[in-house]
């Protein structure tokens, strides 16, 4: 009995070991993977700007922004090309399950919930919430209050979807796939406002100059970062990635990022 119990216990450990060694072997693969293919395939939805849009570069329709540059300095980091990959906003983070991205770059906020399904890198920019209206509206629209009964467009499987659906719960929300999607039915009067981050609502006002950011904001909280989201476990990388932004804030660079990318439009760019 008690060699039997030895026994079980060796087991075990043993056990205990392996499972150690595969989950080491499998984060380090990850990395290793991106390194063998030589390129870093980023999940984005651009229709974000200044995070992630679209811009006519040098004649070609060129998905620029932020998080691009972000992007762009991991790969660089990592010694592979980049790759993006464009969708929905509401398929970025299920793309990383379905092995379609290797890492999602798309203003993409922590939150725990997320968290129990994939890893996040520490936080590369916190901004804040804003609400867009029609400039004819702007007195209309000065306490959360005054928004009971209007109609508040957010993009679908955001941060500030839930957030309006909780702090805005006697309005009509309507989520939507595209915030350009959201801004034109703010234009046409179909909706009466826009919840969204305050960067993007600055972006949105230089080329609609009949819309104004309403003197009220939601009050943010957990989401209020963004951050790199990776697929469950993804060990060396995470760590990687973590360096990158920690390099980029120190400089200052990230911030330079934002206001570099707000000077572009959907428009024609110059070179």
């Amino acid at each position: 009995m008690k060699m039997k119990k030895i026994g079980l216990l060796l087991l075990s450990f043993l056990a205990a070991i392996l499972l150690v060694a595969c989950t080491s072997s499998n984060s380090n693969n990850l990395e290793n993977n991106i390194k063998n293919k030589k390129k870093l395939v980023v999940a984005v939805s651009p229709d974000y700007a200044p995070f992630e849009f679209k811009a006519l570069m040098k004649g070609k329709d060129t998905i620029v922004g932020a998080d691009i540059k972000l992007a762009k300095e991991i790969a660089d980091e990592l010694g592979v090309k980049l790759e993006l990959s464009s969708m929905s906003f509401d398929n970025v983070l299920s793309s990383l399950k379905t092995g379609k991205a290797d890492i999602a770059i798309s203003g993409l906020s922590y939150t725990k919930e997320r968290a129990k399904a994939y890893d996040f890198s520490t936080p590369y920019y916190k901004t804040e919430n804003a609400i867009l209206v029609k400039k004819s509206d702007l007195n209309k629209y000065t306490s959360l209050s005054s928004f009971n009964k209007a109609k508040v467009a957010v993009q679908k499987g955001t941060i500030e979807e839930k957030l309006t659906k909780d702090q805005l719960s006697q309005s009509n929300v309507t989520a939507l796939t595209a915030m350009g999607e959201a801004v034109n039915e703010l234009k046409s009067g179909q909706v009466d406002a826009i919840d969204l981050e305050k960067p993007v609502a600055e972006g949105y006002l230089t080329q609609n100059k009949e819309l104004a950011i309403a003197k009220v904001a939601l009050k943010t909280g957990e989401g209020d970062s963004k951050a790199v989201a990776l697929p469950k476990n993804s060990g060396k990388l995470v760590k990687t990635v973590n360096k990158v932004i920690k390099k980029l804030k120190k400089e200052g660079k990230y911030k330079q990022y934002i206001s570099e990318s707000a000077q572009l439009t959907d428009k024609q760019v110059k070179d």
